[in-house]
């Protein structure tokens, strides 16, 4: 990937003497900021902007590490093979006309994805906008001159954007606002060869990157997306188009209906320790804030101290705290009487710090200065949040003293910002200097205080291994099935993983129901099973509460003509009470063998309370996924209620799991309910679809 982002010489495929045109504005932009070999390429003309003009690919003289190419999609197949023939190891293709464009243009794109493959050239895009480094002032991109008229400012925020012009128009308004600056912002736009994961991993090593937001609308290499996530030493913000598109249409289980709505991405991102953003300019902002504040002290809490010039705006702060999670921290007695000695004799200091009666005796910068510093003495407070007003009213802040006071105690300072338009954007621009995040939302400043504060905490991806013997068993009870499993083969299988049954037989005659359910013990309940009719209940096959042996004749007859003689019936031990719950398994393109976790029963679908993570789960994994149900006081044991043997629900989940890395023709699982028994879950129903393996890659 070096060869993209720090290239010797670049020849610009495409170049074109006149102004706005494409291959201008790349050439304009090189000759701004890269201090390397430019050469353009066009049999056209003589020269570009001053510089010589080469006939054929093959003519440029060394070095030249990269071609950016922007000429029609038809005539890419042959600069790819003639790029191989010079040893040029990377074209970025900002053209479009591709993939994007049809049919034909996807015949296109296949060709020239082949032809790369062969001559050994890695494709960045095609249909981007390239590459942005603020920092080293590198920009190969046809994003407009007017990123440079704020003067490219720098930090060390680096984004992956999946759309090309978002990715142009977002650097415009994040250069030319001021008070904000990025490291580098990478265009990947159809991601024909180079994706997300190959950007990401070189940027989690890139010195100038301390902070990585990304917008995309599919991933690649689910897995392997996962594990660098879970690994990576450097914050991470994901902002994921189409969560909202159904991709369980045809679900034939619970758990894959549930999935369609973009839980599985959101569970997989938790999983990794990723932020999920939900806008665009959210995304930046959680991204500035956490690439401010790098480093936090490991013993801190959510305790927030709120600086404000006004009563009510400290109260509505406060109001937002509870459901993000901080806490408005309880001043120790030292930072009272640090703040008494600039507060009127009548007012007692409390949190939040009202300080407008203080400023209009004493001014705003020492006013300011002291509460800060009394935020910084005090154990009990993790994080400072100033309200500031510019332009009016002598409330400037002294913002350099308070950054410094707060860096030097490793409490984060954030500011809520209102005022005069110039003076704002010139307190923008300050803070950005300092590194101290500024908000125009007090909601949007809370939230992002407590994504700093609430960091995921990561663990390095863990390797899986399955023994032999199990994954044998699992395919030979397998082999031969397609379709959905009827709920007694479905349960045979779980049990080779060790996940809790409920006691049943499966009978053929009304004699061996007599004896089976003399055997479980009344009450039992009776079921017809057949492979083609999944959802039972439904279908009025689910017979409970039979108390006695006379009913059980009649049930069974009933059962078998509902099941137009077809089918077979199942006889189980009837558990009541407890806790329904769901577990199961969906095979997501993006990601594999997912598994889910949720409140079960008739609320499956109309609560939603579930939660998916990416195989393979260790123990730890199985114990985070069920913690961030909602319903933590239903496993707790609500009003009386047991509580869930969590290791034991762990063991169901890993089991699932292990089903999901061991059989990829298994699409779906679903164990509904799992009713908790006195702490521990048991399967009283399930199903398994299994379905062609070409359709279900892990």
């Amino acid at each position: 990937m070096e060869f993209f982002f720090n290239p010797r010489g670049i020849a610009v495929v495409g170049a074109s003497p006149h102004p706005g045109k494409g291959g201008n504005i790349i050439i304009s932009n090189l000759q701004k900021g890269y201090e390397g070999e430019i050469y353009p390429v066009t049999p056209r003309h003589q020269e570009v902007n001053g510089l010589k003009c080469y006939d054929h690919i093959l003519a440029v003289p060394d070095p030249v590490d990269m071609a950016i190419v922007y000429v029609g999609a038809k005539l890419v197949p042959q600069i790819i093979r003639d790029c191989g023939k010079r040893g040029i190891g990377g074209v970025m293709l900002q053209s479009a006309g591709f993939s994007e464009s049809g049919p034909e243009g996807a015949e296109i794109q296949a060709e020239i994805a082949e032809t790369a493959a062969k001559a050994g050239v890695r494709i960045w895009g095609p249909n981007c906008m390239g590459l942005v480094d603020a920092v080293n002032k590198n920009v190969f991109s046809t994003v407009a001159p007017a990123i440079w008229s704020a003067g490219m400012t720098g930090g060390n925020v680096s984004l992956i954007v999946q759309s090309g012009m978002l990715a142009g128009a977002f650097l415009i308004d994040i250069m030319t606002h001021g008070g904000r600056g990025i490291a580098k912002a990478c265009s990947i736009g159809n991601k024909m060869d180079v994706h997300e994961c190959d950007i990401l991993e070189y940027l989690l090593n890139d010195p100038d990157t301390g902070v990585i937001g990304l917008y995309l609308e599919s991933i690649v290499d689910g897995p392997r997306f996962v594990s660098l996530c879970k690994n990576a030493a450097k914050p991470i913000v994901v902002l994921k188009g189409g969560k909202s598109a159904k991709g369980a249409q045809a679900a034939m289980s619970h758990t894959a209906s549930l999935a369609g709505d973009g839980a599985i991405v959101s569970g997989a991102l938790r999983q990794a320790g990723v932020i999920e953003a939900d806008d665009f300019f959210q995304m930046m902002e959680l991204c500035e804030t956490l690439g401010a504040y790098p480093s936090l002290p490991a013993e801190r809490q959510n305790r927030v101290a709120v600086l404000t010039y006004s009563g009510g705006a400290g109260i509505v702060s406060a109001d937002f705290f509870e459901s993000y999670g901080l806490v408005l921290g309880e001043l120790n007695q030292e930072a009272i009487e640090m703040l008494g000695q600039v507060y009127p004799a009548w007012m007692k200091p409390d949190n939040p710090m009202d300080l407008w009666p203080a400023v209009i005796v004493n001014g705003t910068i020492r006013v300011y200065n002291q509460a800060v510093k009394a935020a910084c003495f005090d154990p009990g407070i993790d994080a400072i949040f100033a309200h500031c007003f510019v332009g009016g009213f002598d409330l400037e802040p002294d913002l350099p003293a308070m950054a410094r006071m707060s860096r030097q105690a490793g409490k984060p300072l954030v500011c809520w910002i209102t005022g005069e338009r110039k003076a704002v954007h010139q307190f923008q621009v300050e803070a950005h200097k300092l590194k101290v995040p500024v908000f125009h939302e007090v909601k949007r400043c809370v939230e992002c205080l407590s994504a700093l504060l609430n960091q995921p905490q990561k663990g390095a991806a863990t390797g899986f291994s399955q023994a032999a013997d199990e994954r044998e068993k699992l395919l030979g009870l397998l082999d031969g099935h397609k379709g959905g499993l009827d709920e007694y083969e479905s349960k045979r299988i779980l049990k080779t993983l060790e996940v809790p049954i409920v006691s049943e037989e499966i009978v053929g005659s009304t004699d061996e129901a007599l004896t089976a359910a003399r055997a479980l013990g009344f009450p039992v309940v009776m079921k017809g099973v057949d492979p083609e009719i999944i959802h039972k209940t439904e279908a009025n096959l689910v017979r409970l509460d039979i108390a006695s042996e006379d009913q059980v004749p009649g049930v069974y007859e009933e059962l078998r003509a509902s099941m137009g003689e077809q089918g077979r019936v199942l006889v189980q031990a009837q558990i009541s009470g407890g806790l329904e719950l769901i577990a199961g398994l969906v095979r997501d393109p993006q990601f594999g063998p997912c598994v889910m976790c949720g409140l079960g029963g008739v609320f499956a679908e109309l609560i939603k309370d579930r939660v998916f993570a990416a195989a393979p789960l260790n123990h730890e994994d199985a114990l985070a996924l069920m913690g961030r149900l909602k319903s933590q006081e239903l496993l707790n044991g609500f009003r009386g209620g047991d509580p869930v043997d969590r290791d034991a629900l762990a063991g169901v989940l890993l089991g699932l799991s292990r089903l999901g890395m061991a059989a990829p023709t298994v699409s779906q699982v679903d164990i509904n309910p799992l009713i908790v028994a006195n702490g521990k879950p048991v399967a009283v129903d399930a199903t398994i679809v299994v379905e062609d393996l070409e359709l279900n890659p892990v």
